[in-house]
């Protein structure tokens, strides 16, 4: 009788043992799928023939009682310097960057000859109606296709999906594709419209070092403070004072 009930005994150890083992499996297997969805480590390289001021800004115009106001300023940015714009909803930050991304501020001045990198929280920098592939070869300034395929991939853009057409892709993924973009871009300025709009949180670390690295100058709107405290900011410019 005490036989059975130590070997019974035994079993049930050796059972729960085994069980214990499994969920640990489990647990290691979740973290590892975890890790698959982590975007790699990457640097967005600046444009190499950069030097002395990339951007002088003037006068900027803001909305105001619902008309647009113009507003002096004093900002130059070189290599290196980052700056936040700030202001409530409404008061035209975004308008703003278009214009400066576009170079047709009145007050703004972008260096000739230098490549602007535009992040755009709707997407509407990305043709919907283009590939994948075609979307990032296309942002080189000189195409190589190892080297897209290389630096996609750390974005999670396999080849799989390099055929599908932008549109179709969820809104993660083409925030994805948009910094995989500025990353074969090399620009010497970033232009970012709340960049963490859309993006899996466990992402926004490793774009926050990236772009604080990044050598360029930047001009970045976000309404995130710990993201803002992590990318180098250097100067900021309050729309609404």
């Amino acid at each position: 009788m005490n036989y059975f009930a130590n070997k019974g005994g035994k079993m049930r150890l050796i059972a729960k043992k085994m069980r214990d083992e499994i969920s640990q499996m489990e647990a290691d297997k979740v973290d590892v799928r975890k890790e698959d969805k982590t975007i790699r480590k990457f640097v967005i390289p600046v444009q190499a023939d950069v030097v002395g001021d990339i951007i002088d800004i003037k006068s900027v115009f803001v909305m105001k009682d619902y008309q647009p106001q113009e507003k002096k300023v004093d900002i130059i940015l070189k290599k290196k310097q980052h700056l936040l714009l700030k202001g409530p909803n409404g008061i035209g930050k975004t308008t703003l960057l278009e214009r400066l991304a576009a170079n047709n501020s009145e007050g703004a001045k972008i260096l000739e000859g230098i490549r602007v990198g535009y992040y755009r929280q709707d997407f509407s920098t990305l043709d919907f109606n283009e590939t994948v592939y075609n979307t990032l070869i296309k942002a080189m300034p000189k195409e190589e296709e190892e080297k897209m395929r290389s630096v996609a991939s750390g974005f999670l853009i396999g080849n799989n999906i390099m055929d599908a057409k932008v549109g179709s892709l969820s809104e993660g993924q083409k925030g994805l594709v948009a910094f995989a973009q500025l990353v074969l871009q090399e620009p010497g300025l970033l232009i970012l419209d709340e960049p963490t709009n859309h993006i899996n949180f466990r992402h926004i670390p490793v774009i926050a070092e990236a772009l604080k690295n990044y050598e360029g100058a930047m001009i970045l709107v976000s309404h995130v403070d710990e993201f803002v405290s992590q990318v180098g900011v250097t100067e900021e410019l309050d729309l609404a004072k």
